[in-house]
C-alpha cells in the first residue's frame, strides 16, 4: 500500500472524521456521473465515530444511495443488542436525513444457505462503489477470519468465527459470556471486498496496532485476511497514533 494512502491521525474521533470526509467526497464524485451508488458498511465498536461524522457531511443524495451490510452473525434476532442489522438500523441508516433508496439487511434467523443465496442474487446487481470496513484484532475483514479463503467469488459466504474472534465481540461487551457469542456467520468475501472501487479503511486503537502491523509489513497471506488490501489499487487507511503505533511513519 503507498504511503500516500496511509493517513495517520491524532486520535480515534480525528482519524473518524477524516474518514468520513474521503469517503462523502467519493460519494459525491460517484452522484456526480451515476444515477445511484452503492455502499457498503461495517459494524463494530471501531466504526460508531465514523458513522457518526459521516451522518454530518452535507450534500450527499442519500435517496440515491443503495447499502449493504459486509456481515452478521447466524441465528441473531436483529432485536439482540449485537445484531449488526440492529446496529445500522440504530446508529445510521435511521439517522440520515432523507432515506436511502435501498438498504439491504442481513436476515439469518429463517435459513442461513437460502439467506445467503437472496444476498448473492441482490447484490448481484450493483458494483460497490465505496466500501467502509475496518480490520478485526486478529486481522479479519468481514468475519473473514484467518485462514481466510481468498478464492472463493461468491458475494456473500458461511464462516466459522474463531477464538479470538469471538473473544473480540466478548470483549467489547455485546455479549455477557463467551457461550453467548455465536460460532458461525454471514459474511462478505474476501474477492468481493476487493472488488469495490474505493475502500475506507478505519482503524483506530492500541488493540489494533499488532493487526495494523502485520497487514501492512507483512506478506500478503490468508493467516493476515486483512493483508489483501496492500493489493487494492484504491484503498485509504485511517489510524490514529494508537493503532499506526507499530508501524513507520509514512
Amino acid at each position: 500500500m503507498p504511503p500516500e494512502s496511509i493517513h495517520i491521525l491524532s486520535d480515534k474521533r480525528q482519524t473518524s472524521i477524516a474518514a468520513a470526509a474521503r469517503g462523502a467526497q467519493l460519494l459525491r464524485e460517484t452522484l456526480a456521473t451515476k444515477q445511484e451508488a452503492c455502499i457498503v458498511l461495517a459494524t463494530g465498536a471501531s466504526q460508531f465515530d465514523l458513522l457518526n461524522a459521516l451522518l454530518q457531511e452535507q450534500d450527499i443524495d442519500w435517496h440515491r444511495v443503495i447499502g449493504f451490510h459486509l456481515d452478521e452473525y447466524a441465528g441473531l434476532p436483529i432485536t439482540h443488542q449485537a445484531s449488526f442489522s440492529k446496529y445500522l438500523w440504530d446508529r445510521f441508516v435511521s439517522k440520515l436525513p432523507v432515506p436511502m433508496k435501498a438498504f439491504h439487511f442481513i436476515h439469518t434467523t429463517d435459513g442461513i444457505e437460502d439467506e445467503i443465496t437472496r444476498m448473492n442474487d441482490l447484490i448481484a446487481n450493483y458494483e460497490i462503489d465505496v466500501a467502509f470496513i475496518g480490520i478485526g484484532e486478529n486481522g479479519h475483514l468481514a468475519f473473514n477470519d484467518p485462514p481466510a479463503d481468498f478464492n472463493t467469488a461468491a458475494p456473500y459466504i458461511h464462516v466459522e468465527l474463531d477464538a479470538a474472534c469471538r473473544q473480540q465481540q466478548l470483549g467489547e461487551g455485546w455479549f455477557d459470556s463467551m457461550d453467548a457469542v455465536p460460532t458461525h456467520a454471514i459474511s462478505m468475501s474476501i474477492q468481493h471486498i476487493m472488488k469495490s472501487k474505493q475502500i475506507i479503511c478505519t482503524v483506530p486503537g492500541m488493540r489494533k496496532a499488532e493487526a495494523v502491523h502485520n497487514a501492512l509489513t507483512g506478506p500478503v497471506t490468508p493467516s493476515v485476511p486483512a493483508s489483501i488490501l496492500q493489493r487494492h489499487p484504491n484503498c485509504n487507511l485511517y489510524l490514529d497514533k494508537d493503532s499506526a503505533s507499530r508501524i513507520s511513519r509514512p
